[in-house]
């Protein structure tokens, strides 16, 4: 025999109360775990040194706690309807129930309006991560070429220019000031390239021949050495395309800056847009195909 109205009802409070109970256990653990502190409450990504990537952490953060919550709760109203109306007897037939119109509606409008509230946060962090400041305090030019990589940055007072380029062998360190808005001109003189450091958690694509290319700025936050590559399949040897990154203090900084100006290999008037150490037979190669440095 089946169970009498009050004895279902009982017995659907005692699934619903342990249910209850694990679905906020999961909730706090959730939130709990969410710190910028540790791996885990960053979801995957690195820990970021910009401002412009906290907020980017931000963004992937939410976006998790509300998909891991939708999880809950999907799977919480699976497991409750197999267990309160599961069959308890052969003979027992289930209500047949044809529709019911206040969840088909809700399940219809929240889908959209998560849509609509993920759009919307998406947009808002878009914006922030590719605002450009008017004046900002360091303009970094940087070339993506077949296949490494070479750093143009002002030289002692504003004048002249002073640059890193990699190697096949050797790979170059981009040194940068803490607390310092900085901007990111991107050239390629050959194909795309894709420049990024994941500590910033900010990358784009360096596309050749544009008149005005492209760029992004980042606020440092803080000290320390961190890793940086090309996100674009480019070519044979895309794998070398690594270079390092050290932000520093302003102090430490401006002395680099000065050591490397003494050095007059990596000291120029212009940025050097093409790469100054290209192997001769790469560089005749794109030069036939209409390039230029």
């Amino acid at each position: 025999m089946g169970l009498s109205l009050p004895e279902r009802t009982g017995a659907a409070r005692r699934v619903r109360r342990p249910a209850a109970l694990v679905g906020v256990v999961a909730l706090v653990l959730v939130l709990a775990g969410c710190s910028k502190e540790n791996a885990a409450g960053r979801f995957g990504m690195p820990d970021v040194v910009t401002t412009q990537g906290e907020k980017i952490l931000e963004l992937w953060q939410g976006a998790w706690i509300a998909a891991l919550l939708t999880g809950l709760l999907v799977w919480g109203l699976i497991l409750w309807a197999v267990v309160f109306y599961r069959r308890r007897n052969e003979d027992e037939i289930p209500v047949q129930t044809r529709y019911n119109l206040p969840i088909e509606i809700f399940y219809t409008i929240f889908p959209i309006v998560m849509v609509v509230v993920f759009f919307s946060h998406t947009v808002r962090v878009q914006n922030v991560a590719l605002e450009l400041d008017d004046n900002p305090d360091l303009v970094v030019t940087v070339v993506g070429q077949k296949w490494q990589w070479t750093f143009n940055q002002p030289g002692p007072g504003g004048e002249d220019n002073v640059f890193v380029s990699g190697t096949g062998e050797d790979i170059p360190t981009l040194v940068l000031p803490v607390d310092q808005t900085i901007q990111f001109d991107l050239h390629s003189p050959d194909v795309v390239h894709d420049f990024g450091i994941p500590a910033f958690a900010m990358r784009m694509d360096i596309i050749p021949g544009q008149e005005v290319p492209n760029a992004y700025q980042v606020h440092t936050t803080d000290t320390g050495e961190f890793k940086g590559k090309c996100y674009e399949l480019c070519g044979t040897y895309h794998s070398r395309m690594l270079f390092d990154v050290e932000v520093v203090s302003q102090e430490d900084y401006e002395a680099y800056i000065e050591e490397l100006a003494s050095d007059p290999d990596h000291l120029t008037e212009e940025p050097v847009l093409g790469d100054p150490y290209a192997d001769e037979a790469i560089q005749g190669e794109f030069e036939n195909k209409g390039g230029s440095e």
